[in-house]
């Protein structure tokens, strides 16, 4: 997604180890108190705190300072309380109508620029990376396999792509990939692991920790062990067992899935819909089932690998517009159109198709849908909406970016997401017109070919759905959507507050923290996982070399304690590191909850 190639992709996932200090109470009291630690991770010296008595005391007396810790909650295995969600009156947060979109887009994204010496420390590291590695590969034998008597045949790896792992990658590998032993809930717990020789391997120590969770998409906090969800898919499990093992084509189909499709297009209110085994191959698996090489699609530069692989494998001509800037993309539109198929003689496109994401996965900014629909109407496009990370935390319904800019989901022609975030489960969908799931139904390889969804897996969307909906009885779904528009707000605020830059938008759940420099991501989620914060860091290739970010993903089972811990303990951190790149004036007052 950077500049490097902007239709490569990756998403990093957290790892690493810690131990929890004991103590308790103030800020003040607790870095008293906190014992030396040893961090186990490669060419890493733990920092410890070094803020003055007057700034300690002056920040234990803010009404923002919170005695939550991992360590004092005696959780169910990531079972969160709903009692915060009870008498909640604050309206979930949506487009209001009293800007034109244009205004209301700018006024609310965040995209602040990197401060010039920054960006030239950030590029000097990085190539003062390379050539390290390029001096460490020339003195010592790596310790990997390497291709032999292979004259005549093609590379199996790329030579930069290998060297760059080896060399780059590999002095912060343990902060990513780390495994987990729980839910993924408000908190989760990691399994520790060390390395003896700088990254090469890992191996387990047989210890855990417990971490307030920053980093997965539980966005509305239905991934728990306990509770309705995880009653009915157990019982779903011994009703039906734990799979079909066929495709929907030949003996994988049944009530469950059925009533599943039927309620997905009710839910977005559309005419029918498809589901899908496999979230992340949805995109891959069905774009080349509608597109063709005499289709010009129109994407963003920032779209997800998915999209892209699907893009490629379909043939079709790709052509790429600036991130969410719409005069952009009606100039790739109109000289596209114009030009016709270049391959074909200047004919003219037997489709025009623009693919858009809802919330973009590592900027959090959030589609400019009510312009992008009136682009494609006007040139007669069709348009292709990626709700993955939207769907179910957007919206006062809960049903997307359609819901939240209050556009007809009729305007959009495929609308694609994915069951892996806010239901809670896994599999994705298609959604649209009647004529269009049938001819899926079809030709879809993940349809006729692709395992269909495990009852257990079905049954979790269908209950997570009907709450959403309302349709179980309670408040309770309404209820999640409205605790996450509230804990995105205050989380960015306060961010904001602080002096670091994010990026995105001001109600998108996922918030990008910019800290630029390639060892400042690892000197970050170590220091985090230190004080018992799990967070995700993404850098080069799935970033732009120069901007090395923290993605926090926010969740409805956050309490506002445990989100005052984390900015605490990102204040104190960004203060170490140098992280306050922001020059925004900074708002003085306390931001309400």
């Amino acid at each position: 997604m950077g500049n490097f190639d902007a239709f490569e992709q990756g998403f990093a996932s957290p790892n690493g180890n810690g131990r929890l200090p004991n103590g308790h109470g103030s800020p003040k009291e607790r870095l008293s108190v906190e014992p030396e630690r040893k961090f186990s991770a490669p060419a890493y010296t733990e920092i410890r705190t070094r803020r003055c008595n007057a700034k300690a005391a002056a920040e234990s007396k803010q009404a923002s300072s919170s005695s939550y810790h991992p360590e004092k909650k005696a959780h169910m295995n990531g079972h969160a309380s709903a009692t915060r969600e009870q008498g909640s009156s604050t309206k979930p947060n949506q487009a209001e109508g009293k800007l034109s979109p244009e205004k209301e887009h700018y006024q609310k994204t965040s995209f602040e620029e990197v401060p010039m010496h920054t960006a030239c420390l950030t590029y000097l590291g990085f190539y003062l990376l390379m050539i390290l590695g390029y001096i460490n590969q020339l003195l010592f034998v790596p310790k990997v396999a390497t291709e032999k008597d292979r004259e005549g045949y093609v590379a199996l790896y790329d030579a930069f792509e290998s060297f760059y792992s080896r060399y780059v990658y590999r002095r912060i590998k343990d902060c990513w990939n780390r495994p987990i032993c729980s839910v993924p809930g408000d908190e989760l717990t990691l399994k520790d692991r060390v390395t003896d020789d700088y990254g090469w391997s890992f191996k387990f120590t047989g210890t855990e920790t417990r971490c307030l969770n920053l980093g997965s998409y539980n966005y509305l906090g239905f991934a728990a062990a306990t509770g309705r969800c995880a009653d009915e898919s157990e019982e779903r499990a011994r009703d039906s067992g734990l799979a079909y093992c066929s495709s929907r084509c030949e003996l994988g189909n049944n009530a469950q899935l059925d009533e599943l499709e039927k309620l997905t297009a009710r839910y977005f209110g559309v005419e029918d819909a498809i589901v899908f085994g496999m979230g992340f191959a949805t995109n891959a698996l069905n774009l080349p089932s509608l597109l063709g090489p005499n289709c010009m699609v129109v994407s963003d530069e920032k779209n997800h690998a998915s999209i892209i692989l699907g893009l490629r494998l379909s043939g079709a001509t790709i052509k790429v517009f600036k991130h969410n800037n719409m005069r952009d993309l009606e100039r790739v539109l109109r000289d596209g159109i114009c030009q016709g198929n270049a391959k074909n003689g200047g004919k003219p496109w037997s489709k025009v198709m623009i693919i858009v994401e809802g919330i973009f996965s590592m900027e959090g900014s959030i589609v400019r849908l009510p312009e992008v629909v009136a682009l494609k109407k006007k040139y007669k496009a069709y348009l292709y909406l990626d709700e993955a990370h939207s769907v179910g935390a957007m919206g006062s319904h809960g049903r997307g970016v359609t819901d939240y800019y209050k556009v007809d989901p009729k305007d959009v022609d495929i609308l694609m997401g994915t069951f892996t975030k806010s239901f809670g489960s896994a599999g994705g969908y298609l959604a649209g017109s009647k004529k269009l799931i049938d001819f899926l139904r079809t030709n879809s390889h993940a349809h006729c070919y692709a395992g269909s969804i495990s009852p257990p897996i079905a049954q979790q969307i269908l209950t997570s759905m009907k709450t959403i909906m309302g349709e179980d009885g309670t408040e309770t779904g309404r209820n999640k959507i409205m605790q996450l528009a509230r804990n995105t707000r205050y989380f960015r605020r306060r961010l904001a507050q602080l002096g670091v830059i994010t990026y995105g938008h001001e109600d998108s759940p996922v918030v990008p923290m910019l800290v630029y420099l390639f060892s400042k991501i690892g000197a970050v989620v170590r220091t985090l996982t230190t004080r018992h914060i799990a967070v995700v860091g993404a850098g080069f290739p799935a970033t732009p070399i120069m901007e090395g970010r923290i993605r926090f993903c926010l969740s409805a089972a956050h309490t506002k304690e445990q989100l005052d811990y984390a900015l605490e303990v990102i204040d104190e951190t960004a203060d170490d590191l140098g992280l306050k790149y922001s020059r925004k004036p900074r708002d003085p007052n306390p931001i309400e909850y």
